[in-house]
């Protein structure tokens, strides 16, 4: 079968508080004496267990609900499931079938995530940083950029009579608002862009000139365009510090896919359809590493430019 690298998984809180208690984490190590917030018919909340709950529950909390008012809502919710949770079991609803399944589910999911953090952790070193950089700045060789404008119109007649008006004096901007057929440009401004952006009769042109200059009407798909340079720059790969975050990423889901593509490979895995039939096994998807590696694109005006 094709091998799916699962997604770094946090449990609900409900079901661990249900079968587990609410002294189980979700993520992150706890403090040695954690600052207790309430209590619950003696049972304590502390703030490694509002941390956890954050952590859970956080990312579907509405935006506008901030600080302390967000803190009180999340420990509002703690105290409600240590409510439930107390009511759930005083009423045995936790020795059900159907819940030791539930909960086998969520004490696998904990600890894969367990294991894909360890996993992480010991993978991003300092050394594999650097190394994941160089690799993706080899990769990427400083190329010329250029920050140019241009005047789209569908006729050759167009553009010449486009072009007139320019030698005789008028501002390239104000003549592109005027006549220019592509709705996205601000004054015709394409931002900065590489060759390879570009359609290659457009770049062919635009790279021939220099800074200031004005090209002839050139024919593409699109249609007639003037271009003019505003500036020119070579486009060179990040330093380190400034993609240091996007190599850790890189590194650690790496780290990870290859440790589950291990497990796949060292275990026995059989699939059945509907009738209990076993179907047979399909050749594992290339892995990629899980993320692309430290991308130039991070680098300051490395914006998409408009396509002309």
């Amino acid at each position: 079968m094709t091998r799916m690298i699962p997604a770094r998984l946090r449990a609900t809180a409900a079901a661990l508080a249900l079968g587990l208690g609410a002294g189980l984490a979700f993520g992150g190590a706890a403090s040695a004496e954690p600052k207790v917030l309430a209590t619950v018919d003696g049972s304590p909340i502390t703030e490694d267990d509002l941390n956890d709950a954050m952590t859970d529950i956080g990312p579907g909390l509405p935006q506008k609900l901030e600080g302390a008012a967000r803190q009180k809502y999340v420990l509002d919710y703690l105290i409600d499931l240590k409510l439930a949770a107390k009511k759930a079991q005083a009423e045995k609803l936790d020795q059900s079938p159907e819940f030791a399944r539930k909960l086998a589910y969520y004490r696998d999911k904990l600890s894969m995530e367990e294991l894909l953090s360890s996993v992480a952790k010991a993978a991003t070193t300092d050394e594999a940083e650097h190394k994941a950089y160089e690799e993706a700045a080899k990769a990427e060789p400083p190329q010329e950029e250029i920050h140019a404008r241009h005047i789209l119109v569908p006729t050759e007649d167009e553009a010449k009579a486009a072009l007139a008006r320019i030698k005789g004096g008028e501002d390239f901007a104000k003549v592109a608002t005027e006549l220019s057929k592509d709705p996205s440009g601000d004054g015709g401004d394409l931002g900065w862009f590489t060759k390879d952006r570009m359609v290659p009769e457009f770049s062919e042109a635009a790279f021939k000139l220099k800074k200031g200059e004005v090209s002839d009407p050139v024919k593409t798909q699109f249609g007639w365009h003037i271009i003019k340079i505003e500036d020119t720059r070579t486009k060179s790969f990040p330093p380190f510090e400034q993609v240091k975050d996007q190599a850790a990423h890189y590194v650690a889901q790496k780290a990870e896919s290859e440790t589950v593509a291990q497990l796949h490979s060292a275990a026995k895995i059989e699939l059945f359809d509907a009738d209990g039939k076993p179907i047979p096994a399909q050749p594992a998807a290339p892995d990629t590493g899980g993320q692309d590696a430290p991308s130039k694109d991070a680098s300051p005006g490395a914006e998409k430019p408009k396509t002309p």
